[in-house]
């Protein structure tokens, strides 16, 4: 059986707030999500890095104009 799906996202902002280990980030159809987990220490290190601070408020790196959903 084939199903054709024929879709239009428009995204005026997307935000996500952490994406982590075993986290999918979705957006549109797919026919099958397989999970894959692979975790390696490819630097040999012993211990916890620091944690990371916050420098300052970033503006987007793309530009996202506002659409009149009558477009």
């Amino acid at each position: 059986m084939n199903i054709t799906v024929h879709q239009s996202i428009h995204i005026n902002l997307l935000k996500v707030g952490a994406i982590s280990n075993s986290s999918v980030l979705q957006i549109g159809s797919t026919g099958a999500i397989q999970a894959k987990s692979e975790l390696y220490n490819s630097g040999g290190f012993t211990e916890f890095a620091e944690e990371a601070k916050a420098q300052g408020q970033y503006s987007p790196v793309v530009q996202l104009a506002p659409q009149s959903p009558f477009t």
